[in-house]
């Protein structure tokens, strides 16, 4: 083999290695395509129980199932959704369980109700699925339909892969080692009795387990002080277009250790437009981070990890 030969067969080798190491299965990342964070399915008059009703069938007429729903203010009801397609997807990655749900709101703004749901496929980079979630984006848009993304200017499969909101900011592998235990059952254990007795005012939203390993992902309501989502949400999700869908919080249950991802991610991921100072900038949520941490430390009995950087 010719030394020129030779050469371009190194660097295949180094790209499809490198393909490889970005944890996409299925297909390369396109880094021309923009991701938002949401889609808008309608925004139209109405009233609000008759929609959230009407979104409640759809989803399940279209093989999705509930996990579980949460009104966090007057006037928006989220409703959590799973299904095989998404189960399967998260048991592919180490801590895909953050995955394996969907989140559907539906929000009274200005008289019009606004029915939106996180972007599969904005989820699927962002949480750096092994897996393909076009189907599942294509049964959503099937079950309420898809007018726009919104939420941000729009980031590529790249940089939502290496996504953080600025520097010295955490990345999704960051998270919070909120506790270890002895087995998976007892760290299970653990968590379902810290939500059922509302540590750190926190409640249960949903349960998820994904089939095959030892992983759950739950969902977590906060309604206490700079940790609750109404305080959040009232200070930073300010656009004609509503985010509700950025709730609930997440804890993630993999083996016998107890997780969480990194707050200022984990609302960046959701805002990653929101400026850092001024109306609906983060400054306007600065006690939030620690806050919200405090709580989540909470539900597993400890105080908040001293050495966590973020």
């Amino acid at each position: 083999m010719s030394s020129n030969k030779k050469n371009h067969a190194w660097l295949k080798l180094i790209a499809m290695t490198l393909l490889m190491a970005i944890g996409i299965a299925g297909h390369a990342a396109d880094d021309e395509t923009l991701y938002k964070p949401y889609i808008l399915a309608s925004n139209a008059p109405g009233s609000l129980p008759a929609v959230i009703s009407k979104t409640r069938d759809a989803l399940t007429a279209n093989g999705f199932q509930i996990a579980g729903e949460y009104s966090p203010y007057d006037g928006a009801e989220i409703i959590v959704v799973t299904n095989r397609e998404l189960k399967r997807v998260a048991a592919q990655t180490d801590f895909g369980g953050y995955g394996a749900i969907q989140r559907v709101s539906v929000t009274n703004s200005g008289g019009k109700i606004q029915v939106a749901y996180t972007n599969p496929l904005y989820m699927q980079y962002s949480y750096r699925l092994k897996g393909d979630l076009s189907g599942v984006a294509a049964k959503l848009k099937a079950a309420l339909g898809a007018e726009q993304e919104f939420g941000s200017k729009g980031l590529t499969a790249s940089e939502l892969l290496h996504y953080h909101y600025k520097i010295f900011m955490p990345y999704f592998d960051e998270s919070y080692n909120l506790k270890k235990f002895g087995s998976y059952n007892d760290a299970l254990k653990a968590v379902e009795q810290g939500l059922a007795q509302h540590r750190g005012g926190t409640s249960k939203v949903y349960r998820v387990d994904i089939p095959g390993k030892q992983q759950s992902v739950f969902g977590v309501a906060l309604t206490e002080g700079c940790s609750g989502d109404k305080y959040i949400m009232d200070k930073i999700d300010i656009g004609d277009l509503k985010a509700t869908a950025h709730l609930p919080y997440e804890i993630l249950v993999s083996g016998n250790q107890v997780y969480s991802l990194a707050v200022k991610f984990r609302i960046a991921q959701s805002f990653p437009d929101l400026s850092m100072i001024g109306r609906g900038g983060f400054f306007s949520i600065q006690c939030a981070p620690s806050a919200i941490k405090d709580e989540l430390y909470k539900v597993v009995g400890r105080k908040s990890g001293e050495g966590d950087m973020f």
